[in-house]
């Protein structure tokens, strides 16, 4: 017990600090288990004159609309199969093996947009009717439900004082581009396609939003859905965080300035947040250059350029990192060059030896073990290490997903396509997004 302590309290220090020279991580396996109680730790926003709003796991005790049909574990990563492919096929949409590489998943599996796991509670028009919207860093038009009985509360934009469809000749509607979809009646129609040809189209227009009692856009821009396709979601719509115009963060520029953070909490128990407006000061951050892409617009990118496990570094060419990594809020699983993933996974299991290896239903994750009857174990640390030797320590949760009680695997992935940095890896950290100065920021601890 007093090595445990030992150890816990050595993880605390060093992953404040930002270091990657800590061995190991020790959990009580026992705390992983789900209970149905949603806990208000210190929720710890860095300081800034910007909107917080409150961000939950849409599955779980903390989810302002809980689900009775919650997903397991493998049918989520099947579909974030679907999500991968989705910002994939984004760069590369003129590559011809990978249109044609089709991914199979099972229709009962639901769309691509059910990877979405955070949300967010705002209020839209006047007066203000409450909509719990997913946060998406891959998508710039937001939208909520309008006539679409799926369960969620719908958005009547003729009972809003405040509400206005844009004309086909706006120019809000000329900016759509490929999400332009025409004109109907003489009012501008979008349309948002995602990875697996589920979409949503409808009018598209302004109204008051409110992010806070305190905190309200006025002339918000977004869609009203009146037509859906292939989409089964008790969510009320999406809020596009992405680098694009029509994205909340490009509207809110002038009032917060371009930039936005958020911390996901370490499990669906625990609430974390949003945030618009940069923080007051980076001191308590790491900080590392984004990038942007000039095809697309959309994503925000970060440069990977090694991972320790166990306190050393694998020593990886920088010629595998070469091609930059999508930071994504909707792609749960990180995906990593296929000579990076090798390597990564190598090191680990070289740690895990006093375990046995388990087998994985998903074809994604095969570095899995069996932690059956343990009420403890402990496993290499993990650290990613990018551009200007930022390294970033992650937690337990953001190391290993648990597909059951007592099966838990390495959350990475290989692919051959863009690497992607997904939400497990983000979680517990303040990730700040200040696209104004093309920084990313990483603070711990914070929810």
């Amino acid at each position: 017990m007093l090595l445990l302590l030992l150890l816990c309290s050595y993880h605390s220090t060093a992953a404040r600090a930002g270091d990657a020279d800590r061995i190991y991580k020790v959990l009580a396996t026992g705390s992983q288990k789900a209970e149905a109680v949603c806990t208000e730790p210190q929720v710890t926003p860095s300081s800034s004159s910007g909107a917080t709003v409150r961000l939950s796991h849409r599955y779980g005790p903390c989810s302002p609309a809980p689900s009775t049909d919650e997903p397991t574990v493998a049918e989520l990563l099947q579909r974030d199969q679907l999500r991968a492919e989705y910002v994939q096929r984004k760069f590369y949409s003129g590559n011809d093996e990978l249109n044609q590489s089709k991914i199979t998943v099972p229709t009962n599996l639901g769309s691509a947009l059910e990877t979405l796991q955070y949300v967010i509670t705002v209020g839209i028009g006047s007066p203000a009717v409450v909509q719990n919207m997913m946060i998406d860093t891959g998508s710039d038009v937001s939208w909520v439900h309008c006539s679409t009985p799926n369960g969620s509360v719908l958005f009547d934009p003729v009972q809003s004082s405040t509400y206005s469809p844009f004309s086909c000749t706006s120019t809000p509607c000329m900016q759509l581009g490929e999400d332009g979809n025409g004109c109907s009646s003489s009012l501008c129609q979008y349309m948002v396609t995602y990875g697996d040809g589920s979409n949503t189209t409808g009018t598209y227009g302004s109204d008051t939003l409110a992010l806070t009692t305190a905190e309200t856009v006025a002339n918000f821009q977004f869609g009203c859905s009146h037509k859906e396709e292939g989409l089964d979601d008790k969510m009320d719509g999406l809020m596009g965080l992405g680098g694009d115009v029509e994205s909340l963060v490009s509207q809110t520029a002038a009032t917060y300035g371009k930039a936005f953070s958020y911390c996901l909490p370490d499990t669906s128990r625990s609430p974390g947040f949003l945030k618009l407006g940069a923080p007051n000061s980076t001191s308590d951050f790491v900080t590392t250059p984004m990038f942007k892409y000039e095809n697309v617009s959309t994503f925000y990118a970060i440069l990977l350029q090694d991972i320790a496990v166990g306190g050393k570094r694998l020593g990886i060419s920088p010629t595998v990192f070469i091609s930059r990594s999508v930071m994504d809020s909707g792609t749960i699983i990180t995906r990593l060059p296929t000579r990076a993933y090798s390597a990564l996974s190598s090191r680990f299991k070289a740690g895990m030896t006093e375990y046995p290896t388990a087998p994985s239903p998903i074809s994604l994750l095969d570095t899995c073990f069996d932690f059956t009857g343990l009420d403890n174990v402990s496993v290499p640390s993990v650290a990613l290490v990018f551009d200007g030797g930022t390294v970033v320590d992650l937690v337990y949760n953001g190391i290993m997903i648990a597909l059951d009680e007592a099966t838990e695997c390495l959350a990475f992935g290989a692919t051959s396509s863009l690497s992607i940095i997904g939400n497990v890896q983000q979680r517990t950290f303040e990730v700040l997004h200040d696209v104004g100065q093309s920084v990313f920021g990483f603070r711990s601890d914070a929810c």
